[in-house]
């Protein structure tokens, strides 16, 4: 999946699947908790740089989620 077709709902989601909060999510993909809040607060696709929504993804995939069309479910 191209990164430009992860959402900040995706995001939020996933992150609430994992029942994991905004500071460490942001930690484990190194980036600030506002820049994590950006993404999550967008309408449509995640708002941020490509190497940061890539991050994002990264740390949540490695936890063990999964970005399935337009949603997330756990591996």
């Amino acid at each position: 999946m191209d990164h430009s077709a992860l959402s900040g709902r995706q995001i939020a989601a996933a992150r609430t699947l994992l029942g994991i909060g905004q500071k460490e999510l942001a930690d484990a993909s190194r980036i600030s908790v506002p820049t994590l809040k950006r993404m999550e607060g967008s309408d449509g696709v995640a708002a941020g740089l490509p190497n940061n929504v890539l991050a994002v993804r990264a740390a949540l995939e490695a936890a063990g989620v999964e970005f399935i069309d337009g949603g997330v479910r756990l591996k």
